[in-house]
Formats: structure tokens, sequence, C-alpha cells
């Protein structure tokens, strides 16, 4: 199995570093590629169809489960019809497209289709409400929208009223790409070109709407050229996750939202890359369990949170079979095989010695060959992003046969703005800035962002125009505070909004406490509580697998949700998992006392935002009574 450093990555460029006070304040790093000055997101399907027109550049899961790959000749001639047909539509250049669907083939479809078409394309997420998804369509002032079944349509049908430039309404598992492409035929396909022709790097692609942790979500506006800095300099970094150079030509099965900057990014990049991408819509463990191994990725974009859930999934299984110790032996290999891997590439020792070589071997055939099966067999690595995932996962993986390119970014960057850099990882860290990026930390350690991938503004609805979100020399302000280390590595640590000061005027940000928490096999989710408080306390959520596993091993399978809550031997698992924790902090940053809660947060409850963060007011509001109860007197 190749390493990385066999693996034809290009030469490591090394960031540029700006010290202040014997600190390391400012970091950047070059870009790779030069900036494209013409055309846009929407040429691609057509270069890829000029240049290389038998490529397999998607595969559809048939409906009897097998896949069919789509040629890039097969894939532009569905976008230009699909383009005619919207334009066929009295779409005219410029007007706004929502699309609200999980994430299915047809998204792709529609989203270069719309770009061919000089559209703009507004991602709903497929969860919302009517009230997030009626607001997002009045605030884009969007013309069209496309669906994916009847109850979306009904949502939005009964918002009408509220939506009056919606003039067009349709729902894809009805026919609506064929019947939008019938209504095209009498257009003329030099028109898609005519379309192609005026849009330019400058031009807005996509109003992507924050998922709003706190107030009204922002729509953010990206250009084609923040794609297209984004994703160039992406593959040329991660040269060998991206192009074909063995074999086995780079696959990837997407199951991330299209409504989100991480999935959008990824089926920009891998349709650039011209990389064979396919689609999943459902992310039940099963469902996605099964695309794995049907579909065979060679590698991942995902958030820590499948990770953990693999990770978590393969330990219990093993506790299940009477495996558990050789299972933790095997994952401490792993994770020493990790570490001795990064201090080599750093220079810092010679790489594994002959017994953890052996270890491991034999661990492979017991263990790591089974983690890896889990995700089809192929995948040799994982861009992780969303999340921090943790030092001790991100080695585990790396000793299991799976490198992970642990990245940092947001909505404003076009997703990532650093990343691992290939060959010389930092355990822990989300890496140095992306080529063509650089970053700063503020006097009060918030993080600031600047390069090519930086979003043009906030979308104005009155002006219909981007109000700029930059500072007057182009740095954004991300809200997150972190570091960077001596060799320009950054760390985040928390959201500067969500800083805690208790009532002793301890500060302590809750992130770290709380991604270790959420990675334990019990822990679904976790929110660290101690504002104007004397000490640090936890709400904690139970995972459904994890705890049917736990309730199966200690015979405990008769026990409701009322009384696990309260069971001594449950409660003293969450204690070990939280004094775990409590080592990576002071004891007055130490969470004194936790309560379990019967229910999870979700994003029904109004608990957590379509891409899973914590609305932390809402919890705290409708969980007042069991926090009060965490301070008696």
């Amino acid at each position: 199995m190749p390493r990385r450093a066999e693996a034809n990555f290009p030469p490591v460029v090394e960031p540029t570093a700006v010290t202040e006070d014997g600190a390391v304040r400012e970091v950047s790093v070059p870009p790779l590629v030069p900036a494209v000055t013409t055309g846009s997101l929407g040429d691609i399907p057509f270069t890829n169809a000029v240049e290389d027109p038998t490529a397999p550049v998607l595969s559809r899961k048939e409906p009897d489960g097998r896949w069919r790959d789509v040629t890039a000749r097969e894939f532009e001639a569905q976008v230009r019809a699909l383009a005619q047909g919207l334009i066929a539509h009295g779409l005219r250049a410029g007007d706004r497209l929502a699309i609200m669907a999980r994430t299915t083939y047809e998204w792709t479809l529609f989203d270069f289709a719309a770009w061919a078409a000089g559209l703009i394309t507004v991602p709903v997420y497929p969860t919302s409400s009517a009230t997030q998804a009626r607001f997002i369509l009045q605030d884009a002032d969007v013309r069209a929208c496309v669906v994916e079944n009847v109850e979306q349509t009904r949502l939005l049908s009964a918002e009408r009223g509220n939506l009056p430039s919606l003039e067009l309404l349709w729902q894809m598992d009805t026919g609506a790409v064929n019947r939008i492409v019938a209504e095209g035929r009498d257009v003329p396909p030099s028109a898609v070109d005519e379309r192609r022709a005026q849009v330019t790097p400058r031009h807005i692609a996509t109003i992507i709407y924050t998922s709003g942790t706190t107030g009204r979500p922002k729509g953010c506006v990206l250009t084609h050229g923040n794609f297209f800095a984004e994703v160039d300099n992406a593959i040329e970094l991660l040269h060998p996750v991206f192009k074909h150079v063995s074999e086995e030509p780079p696959s990837t099965l997407l199951y991330l939202p299209l409504s989100h900057v991480f999935g959008r990014m990824a089926h920009v990049g891998c349709m650039r890359a011209r990389v064979r991408m396919a689609h999943a819509p459902s992310i039940k463990t099963e469902d996605l369990l099964a695309d794995f191994a049907g579909f065979q990725p060679t590698f991942l974009l995902g958030i820590p949170y499948v990770l953990e859930k693999i990770y978590n999934t393969a330990r219990a299984t093993a506790e299940k079979m009477g495996r558990g110790s050789s299972f933790d032996r095997g994952a401490r290999i792993a994770r020493r095989y990790g570490k001795a891997v990064e201090a080599q590439e750093h220079g810092r020792g010679k790489g594994p010695g002959s017994w953890l070589r052996a270890g491991r071997g034999l661990y492979d055939v017991l263990i790591y060959r089974r983690i890896r099966a889990a995700l089809g067999g192929r995948c040799r690595y994982v861009i992780c992003g969303g999340s921090p995932l943790g030092r001790r996962l991100a080695a585990f993986y790396e000793g299991a046969g799976m490198s992970v390119f642990e990245g940092y970014g947001l909505t404003e960057t076009t997703a990532a703005s650093t990343t691992t850099p290939p060959q010389r990882p930092r355990l822990g860290t989300v890496g140095w800035p992306m080529p063509g990026a650089a970053v700063r930390i503020a006097d009060d350690g918030e993080v600031l962002l600047r390069g090519g991938q930086l979003f043009a503004g906030y979308w104005d609805a009155r002006t219909r125009t981007a109000v700029p979100g930059t500072t007057a020399d182009g740095w954004f302000a991300t809200g997150d505070i972190g570091a960077l280390d001596e060799d320009g590595y950054l760390t985040i640590t928390g959201r500067k909004k969500d800083l805690i000061i208790t009532s002793g005027g301890k500060n302590l940000y809750p992130a770290p406490l709380e991604d270790w928490l959420r990675a334990h096999p019990l822990v679904s989710q976790c929110l660290v509580i101690g504002d104007n408080r004397p000490y640090i306390t936890a709400l904690i959520t139970l995972e459904p697998e994890g705890l049917a596993h736990w309730q199966q091993m200690h015979k405990k399978r008769h026990l409701g949700m009322a009384d696990l809550t309260e069971d001594e031997d449950l409660r003293r698992n969450i204690q070990q998992a939280v004094d775990e924790a409590n080592t990576l902090v002071s004891r007055a940053e130490s969470i004194r006392r936790f309560v379990i809660l019967p229910g999870d947060f979700t994003e029904a409850r109004g608990h957590l935002t379509p891409s899973l963060k914590l609305r932390r007011s809402a919890i705290i509001r409708d969980f007042a009574r069991e926090i009060e109860g965490l301070y008696p007197g």
C-alpha cells in the first residue's frame, strides 16, 4: 500500500510566515496554478466532452443496484438539452434558480445546466421548514425552483402567495428533467453557447445561505472565480487524490449535502478533474455502507461524524465477538504507526520500526482491512472538514491505511481555506493555508482569512448585489478563535461568540471538550455550559446505535430511556468519557457535573442547524430546568 511520500504528490510549497513579538501571526502559501480569467463553471462539461469525450465523469445507480457510468460526452449533451429547456421557459441570464433536494444526480445536472444558461443557483436544504425555505426564496428573489418530491412541492405550494417572484416550480421525481428538455427542443443549441460566452469568472455562480446558528441566515455570494481558485489549487495540491496516477482511476461517492458549500465544492472539483463521481441520497448507516460497498470509491469527502461512526461500529462489532481487547490493541498500534509516519515526514524520526510494521501487518488482517471494507475496500484518502477530527482518530486512520486530509473553511471561503499539506501532516491541526490563501491571527485571537476563494460578499435583497464582507485590506473575520504554531499550522480552538466566562472569571471555549465527547460511541451530542456560572457542566445526549450495543453488552435491553438516563452503570461509562475529556483542560475548565437527556438534539426541534451545528441559545432556553438542576443551591 503506497504511503504519501511514494504517491506522486507535488513538491511541498513552504508557507511564508510573519512573526510579531516572537509568535507567528500570519501565514500565506502561493497559488499552484494561475487564476482563471475567462469562462465559467458552465463551461466545464463542454470542455470535458471536447478533451476526453469517453471519460466516465459520473455514475448513476440503476434500480437493480448496479452503477452505470455516464461519459463526458453524454453529460454534456444532457446539460445542453436541460439548459435549452431553462431558456425556453423564459429564464434570463442572472435569474435565480433554487434547488431543493438530497444529494442526487439531478442536483448536479441542474447546477451545471443552470450555469450553462447563465443562471445563478440557490441551494435550499431538503429538510428546511416552510419558514426557512420561504425566507431564502424571497431574499434571493428566486424565479424558478426545482424540488425532489411531493412533500417539498406541497411545502412550497402552500407558500406561493408569499413568493410573488416564483413563477416556475418543478418536481424531479415526476419527470421534471424530461419535461423541461422537451420544452427546449425548439431552442437552438447555439443559444446555450451564447449564454455561456457572456459569463466570466467575476459573475455570481451561486448564493449559499449560512445555516444560521444565531439570527437569520445570510446569503453568501460566490463567484465562478471563487470556485476556480478553490478547486484548481486543491486538485493540484492533492494530486494523486484527484488525478489518474495509477491503474485505479480516482472515484468518489458524494453523500455530503449539495446545499452545503463543502458538498458543492466537491462536485465542482470532481467535474473539473474528471473524477468519476456518484451520489448517495440516503445517509442512513445501512444505505450508505451499501453504497460504499457497491461503488467502491478511492477517496471520500466527509465529516468527522462518519469516521467516528465507522470506528465506533467496528469497535462495537469486535466487542460483540469477544474481541474488544484485541481491537483496542490494534487501535493503539495504528495510532502509534500514524504518529511515526507523521514524525518521519517532518524529519523527526525514521518512521515505523520493524516491530511496529509487524504489528501493523498482523492487525491489518484482523482489523484495518475490515475498516477499509466498510468504506468500499478501495478508499485510500479522506478529505475531512466541518469540525475537528482530533489527533487520535487521524492517527488511527493513517495507521489503518487511509490518509486523512483535514481542512478548515466556511461558506464565505468556498469551503477550505486551510488543509493538511501532503507529506507534511501535523495531526490535530487543520494544516496550512490552501495555495493562494493566507491566514492571520488578530490581536484577540480571531482567525482572519484572505485569498481568491473568498466570497464577493453578502447578498443584498434590495440592490440584488453583493455587499463586501471583508475589511478594507481584504481580510475576512471568521468569528473562530485559533492559533498558528511555529511552523504555520493552524489550530481552531472555538467560536468567538461561544466564549464561556465563569462567575470566577475563567475563560473557556467549549469546542475541544464537546468534540472529544462526541467522538465517544455512547455520545451523540454535547453542550458545555458555564457562562456566569461557578463551574462548567454539560448536557449530553446518547447515540442510538452505541446505546443499543451498550444495552446488549450489559444485559439491559429491557430498560426504557427514562431509566437509562439514571442508570448507574451508564452514568459511570459517561463519567469515564467526561474524565478523559477533562484531561484536555485545567481543573477550573473541567466539566464538574452533567445530565443525560432522554432525547437527542435535532434539526426538527430547532436545536441543530441543517449542517448539524448546535443552536446554543435554543438548547439553553429549552433545557433551562435541566441546567438549573446542575447548579443546586
